[in-house]
């Protein structure tokens, strides 16, 4: 009689009893039992170690104190002590996370042929299992691989990168704050050239008026035949003043004549002289305020055109200090894209954190599982 175990026979006792186990607990099974072996397999076998670069920069916007139109233009325009630009913050975020920025890293590093890798595991590989090779699919994987925060209080972003080796999640940290770098000092160039343009635009409209207003006045100086109606006419104002002067002194001499020597030969004399200096007083005064030819007339058209002369060349003068403010502004650089912590060489995988997701995978069943025994339970209640 053989005393050997008759292990044929225990064999499909056991997968009977598997196979019984399964049927009893089969929510258990594909809740909990199903996916910690499927965690524990990717996690433990198949998941590939991803590495993190990170690196901090800020960007600032120097201001200082402005006076005058320009100083609030500049003001108005962001370009105005030493202060925080969000906005430009925003837009340098925004251009790491763009599809510029994929281009320059694809042709410059080769992200395409580096996330299709065949050692990369196929849920993290490009393309990952919907096969999609196209661009608009290569950026929405690129997307999750770079991430960019900023913190509102101390304005400090912080950048961070996750590759498959550490030396290309250096590299693409790397070349994408060289990048950023230099679309801040492409805003930098537009800043200076809008600037300038600005002014030099003001200065040539000044310019225009002034010529303008001094070829006014000009002309109506020829066709008037006056330089300057109101020395004119103090001028012939004075004169009448001699005139008159003159004529009573002449209609003095002339009474004491009448009165006692009234045959005097220089009478008839006397008389012409007074009407001849009355006919110029006449004259001297309708040059003035005569008609619409007198200097009084001519005055008012003459004020204007000179008061728009005067303020046509005190424009030109505050457009020509503008012109100079905005050069030496030019000189100056707007923004500042500063490296705080440069992009570190990672020595080791950080991610996936294989225990951690594994607990998770673990837990998540577990909860699964036991909302979903209530439901049926209570179900089965119900129908009973």
């Amino acid at each position: 009689m053989s005393l050997a175990p008759n292990t044929s026979a225990e064999a499909p006792k056991g997968f009977k009893r598997f196979f019984s186990f399964v049927r009893r607990h089969r929510l258990f099974v594909a809740t909990v039992l199903v996916p910690t072996l499927l965690a524990a397999l990717y996690y433990g076998v198949f998941a590939s170690d991803i590495y993190v670069s990170e690196s901090r920069f800020i960007v600032r916007s120097p201001q200082k104190q402005q006076t005058g139109g320009l100083g609030a233009l500049l003001q108005g325009t962001g370009f105005s002590g030493f202060a925080r630009a969000p906005d430009d913050v925003y837009t340098v975020h925004d251009y790491m996370l763009s599809r510029d920025a994929l281009g320059l890293l694809d042709e410059k590093l080769d992200l395409r042929g580096a996330f299709s890798n065949d050692r990369i595991d196929r849920l993290n590989r490009f393309p990952s299992l919907d096969f999609d090779e196209s661009f608009e699919a290569l950026h929405r994987y690129y997307q999750k691989r770079v991430a960019v925060n900023l913190d509102t209080l101390s304005s400090i972003s912080t950048l961070t990168v996750t590759a498959f080796s550490a030396d290309k999640a250096r590299q693409m940290n790397e070349l994408l704050l060289e990048a950023a770098e230099q679309l801040v000092n492409k805003l930098n160039e537009r800043g200076r050239q809008d600037l300038i343009r600005f002014a030099a635009a003001e200065v040539a409209e000044a310019e225009r008026k002034a010529k303008e207003a001094a070829l006014a006045v000009a002309v109506f100086r020829n066709q008037q035949a006056v330089v300057d109606p109101e020395r004119q006419t103090t001028i012939h104002l004075q004169q009448i003043s001699k005139l008159q002067d003159e004529l009573i002194l002449t209609k003095t001499q002339l009474a004491q004549l009448r009165a006692f020597t009234p045959d005097n030969p220089q009478l008839p004399a006397l008389q012409v002289k007074a009407r001849t200096l009355q006919g110029e007083i006449d004259a001297e005064i309708a040059k003035v305020s005569g008609g619409r030819s007198s200097l009084t007339n001519k005055a008012a058209e003459f004020q204007r055109l000179a008061l728009e002369r005067e303020f046509a060349d005190r424009q030109l003068a505050a457009a020509l200090v503008s012109l100079e403010q905005a050069r030496n502004e030019a000189q100056r650089k707007q923004l500042y894209l500063e490296r705080i912590v440069q992009p570190n060489l990672p020595d080791v995988a950080t991610e996936p954190r294989r225990l951690r997701s594994f607990l998770a995978v673990v837990a998540l069943g577990l909860v699964l599982w036991g909302i979903l025994s209530m439901l049926i339970a209570g179900v089965r209640e119900h129908q009973d």
